[in-house]
């Protein structure tokens, strides 16, 4: 990667990825603002502002947005998460321009309509009520409050039907005026775009706004010190599981160990547990990992659809191929496909004007500094089986194991006789 990082004299940070060979240009503007940024009465604020964000500015309805854009061959769309809100778009490189004259628009100066605002409120407790009505997803909303409790991660990033309900225009106006502002904020373009031609747009819609504060939010606490399990009893066709572990933050040493480790157990379809609980043993239709990292924090998940009759063993299962990474070493040929296939994905999403723009937006959002390709990758081919054990046997212990299942469980005394790794 080539990007060169600029300011302007409002804080404004830019950065651009020329890409010479393709025809679009992707941009994104970030705001480091999102769930954590909240709290219990204003929970879904992030999320409630970045829908309304598309609803029309002082300049633009709702539907000369979506034409200009559209009309134009482009897309955008936005998304919250729990550390930053991005808006993007997607656009032939001859309209940057106006890519970034609609999204600078949306940012600075939206509407914020109270008939648009009531609706969306509507729309949004629908979303939430959707979710909720599916296991599949509902069940790691119930994790993350399990593994992060009173505080701001443990809350649903679509907020509450209440607290979505009492949130107020001056509510949404306050909040707009603390994060969105240049200081907070980051410009990032990748596709057939030079960094002088990000800098001069940028500078036309940024030029005069004031800089603003950048606010923090206040880091987790962990307290667990045993197994923690939650069950939801509930009439579904399959019962759904949520396993979480306690992980490294995103700055981490041994995030690239995390990494690796992730696609051994469950990332693909090649991966044990993959493998063994779906494909062996028929255990169940779906299961996977993941992982989620945050400044300070980080989580590692397990997630699976299982027979109902076969809960208690699916469990034994995934919980004895979480101890058996912990006492024996990664074969080479095993640790192999698995770097091959983190650089393999890293590589392809970099090929794609939008995936690219996210990467780097999110790496500088978020204050990371390695951007180079050719360290990352020696980071990766560098881990060892011994690196393997030595961040499992740290992670993956009863202290730090959460489970959550919802499914028509009668009840809990064989699940908690298994729950030990």
């Amino acid at each position: 990667m080539m990007y060169k990082l600029e300011a302007l004299d409002n804080g404004l940070r830019m950065a651009a990825e020329p890409m010479e060979h393709m025809e679009s240009v992707a941009i994104g503007i970030w705001i480091r603002a999102g769930g954590r940024f909240e709290n219990a009465r204003n929970n879904g604020i992030s999320h409630l502002l970045e829908h309304l964000l598309f609803k029309g500015t002082e300049r633009r309805d709702m539907m000369t947005i979506k034409q200009e854009i559209e009309g134009r061959g482009g897309s955008f769309n936005g998304f919250t998460s729990e550390e930053h809100t991005c808006y993007l778009v997607k656009v032939l490189s001859d309209d940057m321009g106006l890519g970034l004259d609609i999204l600078s628009d949306m940012v600075l100066h939206p509407k914020l309509d109270e008939e648009e605002i009531a609706k969306e409120k509507d729309v949004i407790v629908e979303e939430i009520n959707m979710y909720k009505d599916m296991p599949a997803h509902y069940v790691h909303e119930i994790l993350a409050e399990m593994m992060w409790p009173d505080q701001p991660l443990g809350m649903p990033l679509a907020g509450t039907v209440d607290s979505v309900r009492a949130i107020t225009r001056n509510d949404l106006t306050a909040y707009k005026n603390a994060y969105y502002n240049p200081g907070n904020m980051l410009v990032s373009a990748a596709g057939r775009i030079e960094e002088a031609e990000l800098a001069a747009v940028a500078q036309k819609y940024f030029k005069g706004v004031p800089a603003g504060g950048v606010p923090q939010f206040g880091k987790v606490t962990l307290k667990q010190k045993s197994p923690e399990f939650n069950l939801t009893t509930k009439d579904t066709e399959q019962t759904h599981v949520a396993m979480g572990f306690h992980a490294v933050e995103r700055f981490h040493p041994d995030k690239h160990v995390l990494s690796l480790l992730n696609i051994i157990m469950g990332a693909n379809m090649s991966s044990r547990l993959f493998h063994i609980v779906r494909d062996e043993m028929a255990l169940c239709y779906e299961i996977s990992s993941s992982i989620r990292r945050y400044d300070d924090c980080g989580a590692f998940v397990v997630s699976a659809g299982v027979d109902n009759k076969k809960l208690v063993r699916a469990l034994e299962i995934i919980l004895r191929e979480l101890a058996r990474v912990k006492r024996e070493p990664v074969g080479a040929e095993e640790l192999r496909r698995a770097k091959e296939y983190y650089k393999g994905q890293l590589l392809f999403a970099l090929e794609d004007t939008m995936s690219h723009m996210l990467w780097m937006g999110e790496k500088i959002i978020s204050g990371e500094k390695d951007f180079s390709i050719k360290s990352i990758l020696a980071r990766i081919d560098a881990v060892g089986p011994e690196d393997i054990i030595r961040a499992a046997e740290d992670m993956l212990t009863d202290a730090k194991l959460n489970l959550a299942v919802i499914g028509p469980v009668k009840g809990d005394k064989d699940i908690r006789k298994v729950l030990s790794i």
